[in-house]
C-alpha cells in the first residue's frame, strides 16, 4: 500500500527521495512527504495528491541535506490532505510509517495527558512523539526505540530520522514489508526491491522486529529480543527490476501483451526453490490441498480447484486470505496449504500461512517475489517468472500464477496417477498451445480492434454482470473485478446457472451482460442462460472460439472470437480478453488506468 524510501548521504539526498518515491508510485497512494536532516534539524515538506504536488512544493522551497525519508501516502486514519501526509514529527524525531497502530487511540490518550499537542488525524503520529519519550531515558537510540515499540499493537514499517545524527536512518518492521540497501557511496531503505533496486547494488531483508541502524557504508540490526544479529544480503540485478512503459500508453496494456512471454519464462523455469531445505511436497501423500489467496489470485486458486479436482483427484478447497484463519477451520493431519500471491507481502494471505503453520501444516506457495516474507515463511516456493508489474490491475500475475498452478496439478496427476484421459488429450506440447494462442490473440490487430469495440457496450453502463460455467466462472469473477478496479462500473461475476437463483432480478433493458463461455461441453447450458437474459431486454456480450459465436449468432448483440483451444486450458485465453475489455472500457471513460482510485498494487495491512 503506502510506499516509504530512505537514503542515507547523498549530495542530492532530495532529488533521490522524490526518484524514489517515483518507484513507489505503483503501489497506490493519495499524498506524499519528504523529511530531512540539515545541519542536524529536522525538515519537512508535504502535498495532498500526486507527486507533482510535492515537487511543486519543494521547487518553491527547497529541501538541503543529505540524509533523509519520504512516504507515498495511502489514507486509513484521516482524509488524504497535508496535516494527515507523512512524515510525521515530534521535535526531535521524524517518522515514515506503512501500516496500522491499533491501539492509537490509547496512545494518544496517555501522550495528550503528558503535554503532546496532535495536528493530525492520522494513527501514525503517536510514533514520533512515544520514541521521543524514551529517547530521552536510553543511551542508545535503537535500543530506546524497540523499547518505545513494545507498547505499540499493530503493524508496521518505519523508517525514524533523529535529530543531530545525520549519519543515520533507523529502520524496523513488524508485518509489513522493509528492504536496506546499498551502493557504494550510499544506503537505502525502501518498502520493496522494486523502489530500491534502481539504485541499490546489495539489498537485505529486515525480519520482524528488526532494528536497524543504517548507515552509508554500514548497518547494525538488533534482533526483536535485542541481540546483535546479520542479516544476508542480496546482489541486485537490475535487469530484472526496469520497468517503463516501452512505448505503450500504460503500464497494464504493456503487461498485457507481455504474457506470452511471461508464460513461457515460467514455464521454461518451472521448478522450486526451497529456502528451508524441506522436502518437496508429495501429492500422493496429502488427502486434501487447502489454497488459499486475496483478489485475483484468489481466482487464480479457483480454476485450479477445477483442474485440481478433474485432473488429479485431489479434493481443493479455497478461501479468501482474509476470512480463512479467523473462522479457524479443522486442519487434516495429511493437509497442504497453497498460498498465492503476486507481491509475497500480502497481508492477509501471509498471517493466513502463519496460522497454517501453527497447525502443523505443509505450506507451499506460489510468488513473483524472491525473497519476500511468504517466499521466506513457506515450506516450499514456486515462482511466477512474469517479471516486476507496475499496473494496479494484475495481469500478466494472473495468468503467470495459472502456468505455476497448471504445472503442479500436473505434478499432483503423475504423482497420484489421476487424469491419464485428459492429459493424454491436452498432449505433450500443451503449454506451447496456450503460447501461441495467447500470442495470436494479442498480435492480431483484428482481433484486438474488435475488443475495443465491444467495449463500447458499457459506454452508458452503470452495472454489468459476467457469466461463466466451470472453470470459466473464476474468469467471469476476475473480468468483473477488472471492470471494477480500473473503469468503476459496479460489476459482478456470477455462475451462471445461479442466475435464476436471485441475479436475474438484475436484469434490465439495456444492462450489459458478458457471457464467456468457449464451445465445450458445458456451452449448451450457457447458451440458455445467455437467452434468459437477453428475453428481459440486457445487451449480451459473448466471447468465445469460432464455433461458439457461429452458434449464437442469433442470441448475442456483440461478439469477442477468441482462438480455439482444449477447454481445460481456456482460462489462460479467456483472460485476454476480459484484461483488454476492462482496459479499453477505463480508456474510453478517461480513467487512470495504471494507478486507479482508492486501490493499491500491494495490500500490506488487514
Amino acid at each position: 500500500m503506502c510506499g516509504i524510501f530512505g537514503v542515507v548521504n547523498d549530495k542530492a539526498a532530495t532529488e533521490t527521495l522524490l526518484k524514489g518515491l517515483s518507484a513507489l508510485e505503483y503501489r497506490g497512494y493519495d499524498s506524499a512527504g519528504i523529511a530531512t536532516l540539515t545541519e542536524g534539524e529536522l525538515d519537512c515538506r508535504r502535498a495532498p495528491g500526486k507527486l507533482i504536488n510535492l515537487e511543486q512544493v519543494i521547487e518553491a522551497l527547497p529541501l538541503e541535506g543529505q540524509t533523509g525519508i519520504a512516504h507515498t501516502r495511502w489514507a486509513t486514519h484521516g482524509q488524504p490532505n497535508e496535516a494527515n501526509a507523512h512524515p510525521h514529527l515530534s521535535l526531535n524525531v521524524a517518522v515514515v510509517h506503512n501500516g496500522i497502530i491499533e491501539n492509537a487511540d490509547e496512545l494518544r490518550e496517555v501522550l495528550s495527558a503528558s503535554g503532546v499537542c496532535f495536528l493530525s488525524d492520522t494513527d501514525t503520529e503517536v510514533l514520533p512523539h512515544l520514541i521521543a519519550n524514551y529517547l530521552s531515558a536510553e543511551v542508545c537510540p535503537a535500543l530506546a526505540i524497540q523499547t518505545a515499540l513494545r507498547e505499540v499493537k499493530g503493524s508496521f514499517a518505519l523508517g525514524i530520522l533523529i535529530k543531530g545524527m545525520e549519519d543515520q536512518i533507523i529502520a524496523t518492521r513488524r508485518g509489513s514489508p522493509l528492504v536496506v540497501g546499498f551502493n557504494s557511496e550510499s544506503a537505502f531503505i525502501a518498502s520493496d526491491m522494486v523502489a530500491a533496486s534502481g539504485m541499490a547494488d546489495e539489498i537485505l531483508y529486515l525480519e520482524e522486529d528488526d532494528i536497524a541502524i543504517v548507515k552509508a557504508h554500514d548497518v547494525v540490526i538488533y534482533d526483536a529480543q535485542g541481540e546483535l544479529v546479520e542479516r544476508k544480503k542480496v546482489t541486485v540485478d537490475h535487469d530484472q527490476f526496469v520497468a517503463t512503459k516501452e512505448g505503450y500508453d500504460h503500464y497494464m496494456l504493456k503487461e498485457i501483451h507481455e504474457q506470452p512471454n511471461a508464460l513461457q519464462r515460467t514455464w521454461n523455469g518451472f521448478s522450486s526453490t526451497s529456502l528451508n531445505q524441506i522436502e518437496e511436497i508429495d501429492f500422493a501423500n496429502i488427502d486434501r490441498l487447502q489454497i488459499v489467496a486475496c483478489g485475483t489470485s484468489f481466482y487464480a486458486g479457483l480454476v485450479a480447484k477445477y483442474w485440481f479436482e478433474r485432473m488429479a483427484d485431489l479434493i481443493v478447497e479455497v478461501d479468501l486470505a482474509s476470512e480463512f484463519r479467523y473462522r479457524e477451520p479443522p486442519m487434516p493431519k495429511k493437509g497442504g496449504c497453497l498460498f498465492i500471491s503476486q507481491s509475497g507481502e500480502t497481508a492477509d494471505t501471509l498471517a493466513a500461512l502463519r496460522f497454517a503453520q501453527s497447525k502443523h501444516q505443509y505450506c507451499l506457495s506460489v510468488v513473483n517475489v524472491p525473497n519476500s516474507s511468504i517466499a521466506r515463511e513457506s515450506d516450499y516456493v514456486y515462482r511466477t517468472l512474469c517479471g516486476p508489474e507496475i499496473g494496479v490491475a494484475s495481469t500478466k500475475a494472473f495468468t503467470s500464477q495459472l502456468a505455476v498452478l497448471f504445472g503442479l496439478v500436473k505434478k499432483a496427476a503423475a504423482e497420484r496417477q489421476a487424469g491419464k484421459g485428459i492429459l493424454s488429450e491436452l498432449g505433450k506440447h500443451s503449454e506451447g498451445d496456450v503460447i501461441s494462442r495467447v500470442r495470436s490473440a494479442l498480435m492480431n490487430d483484428e482481433k484486438r480492434h474488435a475488443i475495443e469495440r465491444a467495449a463500447r457496450i458499457f459506454e452508458n453502463a452503470t452495472s454489468a454482470i459476467f457469466l461463466g460455467r466451470g472453470q470459466c466462472y473464476p474468469i467471469a469473477l476476475e473480468g468483473a473485478l477488472k471492470l471494477k478496479e480500473i473503469s468503476y462500473i459496479h460489476a459482478e461475476g456470477y455462475a451462471a446457472g445461479e442466475l435464476k437463483h436471485g441475479p436475474i432480478a438484475l436484469i434490465d433493458e439495456g444492462m450489459p451482460v458478458v457471457v464467456v463461455a468457449p464451445y465445450d461441453r458445458l456451452f449448451e447450458k450457457v447458451v440458455s442462460n445467455l437467452q434468459e437474459v437477453r428475453a428481459r431486454g440486457a445487451k449480451v456480450l459473448l466471447i468465445s472460439d469460432k464455433l461458439g459465436c457461429e452458434m449464437c449468432k442469433d442470441y448475442a448483440d456483440q461478439f469477442i472470437e477468441m482462438p480455439t483451444l482444449h477447454e481445460v486450458l481456456a482460462p489462460f485465453i479467456y483472460s485476454i480478453a476480459v484484461q483488454l475489455l476492462a482496459y479499453y472500457t477505463a480508456v474510453q471513460r478517461g480513467k487512470d488506468v495504471d494507478q486507479p482510485r482508492n486501490l493499491a498494487k500491494s495490500v500490506t495491512v488487514e
